[in-house]
């Protein structure tokens, strides 16, 4: 690999603004915001608007909103369902 293209790899803080959710990890980002985080360490504390905390996907919240087809529906609401 060359020597100095690549940026640098620190730890950092990711909190979830919607749930106040944190963990810690790896990125190349950084930030002016510093957080104390449980071992004592200060670290940049980066934002996020949706994590594993918040997403549907992960948290099993998921709505669905239509669970049949759009012929049927379309046959239900006009009474052409035989």
């Amino acid at each position: 690999m060359k020597q100095g293209i690549h940026p640098e790899y620190h730890q950092v803080v990711f909190q979830d603004s919607t749930t106040g959710y944190k963990f810690l990890s790896g990125s190349t980002k950084g930030s002016a915001e510093t957080i104390t985080w449980e071992d004592g360490n200060e670290y940049p504390l980066i934002r996020v608007e949706i994590s594993s905390d918040s997403h549907p996907f992960y948290t099993g919240r998921q709505k669905f909103q239509q669970a049949d087809g759009t012929v049927a529906r379309f046959n239900k609401k006009y009474g052409l369902d035989q």
